[in-house]
C-alpha cells in the first residue's frame, strides 16, 4: 500500500521480495572537491574530504524516515546492501519513522555533511511534505545535496465494475453529468492517492466526494466491495484486483503506458497531456556534503541501478530504475515542489 504523510506504511513490506535473494543477485552480478574559499586553513580540511579517495572509510548510515518494512525501509536496505557489497564497507539503514518522514528527514538535514549519514527521501518527505506542514524543520531545496532518483512507481485510476464508465472519456463525462454523485478513496488526507486525484479534478473540471482511510488496504478493500466508486492506487498494489475482474483499471498515472497494464491508456496520452503522478524513491545527503563525495554516491548507485538483477526486480515490482545525475535529480525536485504546492493549495490539504 502507498501510505504517505500521516498514514503510516509505504508499501508491505512483501511485495518488494526478499532483500537477502536481492543482495545474493547483485553479489553475483557484481553489483569537483569540497567547497573552497579564500582562508586555507578553512578550505584545507574540506578539500581533503572532498578528495579523500578512501571514501567509505567507516560505516555509512541511511536514514529511513518510516517504518521497517515500508517500500523506504527495503529500497534503503536493498541499495545499502549493495553499496556494502561494492565497497565492502558497511551501510547500516536506520528507521527514524514518525510525522509522516519529517523526524527523519530534519534529523538527516542537520547531520554533518561529510558523506556519513545519508537519507532516503521520497516524493512525500522531499516534495509534499514541504506544503502540508505548517512548520517544517527543514527545506528540501536548501538543506539536502541531491544525489540521485532511485526508483519511479505508477498509479492507476480504478473503478468498481458497477460504475458505467469504461474510459477516462466517459468517466469524466459521468462526472461533469452528476457532480459530487462519486465517491473517491484514498490513503489519507495528503497522500499521493489523495493529491493525485484532486490534481485529476483540477484538470478535468469535475468534482467528486473524498473518503481518507488510514491506508491503502482499507481503501482498496471497500472499492472492491462497492462501498465507493474511484481510486488512485499503485500499479503494485492493485494489478492483482484488475487482473482477476474484481476493479476496472481506466487510466495510469506515467506519461506512457506501463508494462504491467499494457492495454490500459495513460491519462495523459487518453485526456489531459502534461497529466503525471509518480510515486519516487531517491538517495539525498546533508547539503554542503562534498562534491567529490556526491559523485562517487552517484555513480556506484547508478551502477547498482543497471544491473540486469536490479532492474527486474524492480520492474517486477511495477517500479522504474532511474539513476539520473545529482543536476537533473535536482531540477526534478523543484519541478515536484512546484507542482505538489499549487495541488495541496487548490485541495486544501493539511496534516497540522
Amino acid at each position: 500500500m502507498v501510505d504517505y504523510p500521516g498514514a503510516g506504511p509505504i508499501r508491505h513490506a512483501g511485495s518488494y521480495g526478499s532483500v537477502a535473494n536481492m543482495s545474493l543477485k547483485l553479489r553475483r552480478l557484481g553489483v569537483v572537491g569540497g567547497f573552497l574559499c579564500c582562508a586555507g586553513a578553512l578550505a584545507a580540511p574540506l578539500l581533503a574530504a572532498a578528495a579523500d579517495p578512501a571514501y567509505p572509510a567507516r560505516p555509512v548510515r541511511i536514514i529511513a524516515p518510516f517504518p521497517p518494512g515500508s517500500g523506504v525501509d527495503i529500497i534503503a536496505r536493498v541499495i545499502g546492501q549493495a553499496l556494502t557489497d561494492a565497497w565492502k564497507q558497511t551501510f547500516v539503514v536506520e528507521n527514524r519513522p514518525g510525522a509522516g518522514g519529517t523526524i527523519g528527514s530534519d534529523l538527516a538535514a542537520k547531520a554533518p555533511p561529510d558523506g556519513y549519514t545519508l537519507l532516503l527521501g521520497n516524493v512525500s518527505t522531499l516534495a509534499i511534505g514541504p506544503h502540508l506542514y505548517r512548520n517544517l524543520p527543514y527545506d528540501p531545496l536548501r538543506d539536502f545535496a541531491p544525489i540521485t532518483q532511485i526508483t519511479s512507481m505508477g498509479s492507476v485510476l480504478l473503478v468498481h465494475p458497477s460504475v458505467p464508465a469504461r474510459s477516462m472519456k466517459e468517466l469524466v463525462a459521468l462526472a461533469r453529468a452528476k457532480p459530487r454523485s462519486l465517491t473517491y478513496a484514498s490513503a489519507g488526507s495528503g497522500t499521493t492517492t489523495h493529491l493525485g486525484m484532486e490534481l485529476l479534478k483540477s484538470m478535468a473540471k469535475i468534482d467528486m466526494v473524498h473518503v481518507p482511510y488510514k491506508g491503502s488496504a482499507a481503501a482498496l478493500t471497500d472499492l472492491i466491495a462497492g462501498h465507493l466508486q474511484v481510486m488512485m492506487s499503485t500499479i503494485a498494489t492493485s494489478q492483482g484486483h484488475v487482473k482477476a475482474g474484481k476493479l476496472r483499471a481506466l487510466g495510469v498515472t506515467t506519461l506512457k503506458r506501463m508494462d504491467l497494464l499494457p492495454d490500459v491508456p495513460s491519462i495523459n496520452e487518453a485526456l489531459f497531456p502534461g497529466f503525471e503522478v509518480i510515486v519516487w524513491q531517491s538517495m539525498v545527503a546533508p547539503a554542503r556534503t562534498p562534491e567529490a563525495i556526491v559523485m562517487r554516491l552517484n555513480a556506484e548507485i547508478v551502477r547498482i541501478l543497471r544491473t540486469p538483477a536490479m532492474k527486474e526486480h524492480l520492474t517486477n515490482q511495477g517500479l522504474e530504475a532511474v539513476g539520473n545525475s545529482p543536476k537533473e535529480f535536482g531540477e526534478f525536485i523543484k519541478s515536484e515542489n512546484a507542482k505538489w504546492a499549487k495541488v495541496v493549495r487548490i485541495s486544501g490539504a493539511t496534516v497540522d
